[in-house]
């Protein structure tokens, strides 16, 4: 039985915190649980795991066997993940955080006033806030670490598995991925929706449940 004895994998679980000010700020419905099975089917199969954990995120039973690190917005995330991987050789990166798709521009005051305190924000009035596309850091990992086998995950909010399964595979190809997990935004609300896991071959696996999703893919990247 093949195992990931000696390899080194990086997993990254939850959602993304994107700060308004020092108390507020937007986030998803992400919580972290396919990046716990993820961590600990890695971990039974002999790896050494790397967790970045958002702040919202739950953490693995074995946590205290694995290096944590935990992360807010997505430009925070960004920064780890490249700081990681060019700084020590990382077999597998599992990104299974829940990015965001919008991050801060600015802030004003209903005047139109720009806003720039660092603490918390008046609550009497609502700001307007202005939103700028998030970067895609998925794309960015291959070129910090281009020997690495890079996971993503493509979530949609549909049921028409023929369009996931597509939207995947343009994903993979975007970011030279060498698998992409898809599923639907269904996922978000239970454990046992089918996810299908899509190779860089054309090969498609259809798993229902994150736990069962978690432990097959590992099962697949240790008989690579």
């Amino acid at each position: 039985m093949n195992t990931l004895k000696g390899k080194k994998v990086l997993i990254t679980s939850g959602g993304t915190l994107e700060k308004w000010d020092n108390v507020r700020g937007h986030t998803n419905l992400s919580k972290g649980a396919m990046g716990c099975f993820l961590a600990e089917a890695a971990l039974a199969a002999g790896a050494e795991v790397i967790y970045l954990h958002g702040y919202f995120a739950k953490l693995p039973e074995h946590a205290s066997k694995m290096r944590l690190t935990l992360f807010e917005g997505i430009e925070d995330l960004a920064r780890k993940i490249e700081s990681i991987v060019q700084n020590e050789f990382v077999d597998f990166i599992i990104m299974a955080a829940a990015g965001s798709d919008w991050i801060i521009d600015k802030i004003f005051d209903q005047s139109g006033n720009l806003m720039e305190e660092q603490g918390k924000m008046p609550s009497d009035v609502p700001p307007i806030i202005h939103f700028k596309k998030a970067p895609k850091v998925l794309g960015q990992i291959k070129g910090w670490s281009p020997e690495s086998t890079l996971i993503g995950f493509k979530l949609e909010s549909t049921d028409d598995v023929d369009y996931l399964i597509s939207r995947a595979k343009l994903r993979m190809e975007s970011s030279n991925a060498e698998f992409m997990v898809a599923n639907s935004s269904k996922s978000l609300y239970g454990m046992d929706e089918p996810h299908f896991i899509v190779v860089q071959n054309g090969e498609v696996v259809r798993v229902d449940g994150k736990e069962k999703t978690a432990n097959k893919l590992v099962e697949i990247l240790a008989n690579r």
